[in-house]
């Protein structure tokens, strides 16, 4: 099966809908035999994700910087704990060790990850699948902003087009398998 890099929030004051959404994502990535790669924190989102998916059997893999074990966030519960030097590496080594990426709701962390993957393959670097959970219409000043680049062409079409949006994870996930089949 596929290795699944999920980008979210680590955020600890979360409303408990994202912590529960977190985590029926990782239970459900594991319910459907795929390695969970993330960002390797135990904490918010990060760390309900981990935690859902070890409750329903699967592997994760964690990639963190030194610095946030430093601080003591780190999944030391992974299956297998990654750690970088920087951020900057972090994303390199995730990109690396993912067939796919899905996206949840965050902040900028969560952007700067869905961006840099979503850079690299407008640029050709790789071909993995890229989905968006929009949940609760959570990314759509996002998405319309995005849209409005492309109107006034800063963002070609086909980029736009590269990227899948979804309501759900269980439909980012058929979307995920579709790509990889």
């Amino acid at each position: 099966m596929a290795a699944i890099c999920v980008f979210c929030a680590s955020s600890r004051t979360l409303d408990q809908r994202w912590l529960d959404l977190a985590a029926e994502t990782g239970a459900e990535i594991a319910r459907r035999g795929h390695t969970l790669v993330s960002g390797g924190g135990c904490v918010g989102m990060m760390g309900a994700l981990a935690d859902g998916a070890r409750a329903a059997g699967g592997r994760t893999v964690g990639v963190i910087p030194q610095s946030l074990v430093d601080l003591e966030v780190a999944d030391l519960a992974s299956d297998e704990l990654l750690i970088t030097d920087s951020m900057a590496s972090r994303k390199t080594v995730m990109i690396d060790k993912s067939d796919a990426f899905l996206t949840l709701p965050g902040g900028l962390g969560t952007l700067d990850e869905l961006f840099e993957v979503w850079t690299t393959a407008t640029l050709a670097l790789h071909a993995k699948p890229m989905v968006l959970v929009d949940t609760d219409g959570f990314y759509r000043p996002v998405l319309d902003w995005l849209g409005a680049l492309a109107d006034q062409t800063f963002l070609k079409p086909a980029g736009l087009g590269l990227l899948t949006v979804t309501d759900t994870v269980s439909a980012a996930l058929d979307a995920v398998e579709r790509r990889l089949t």
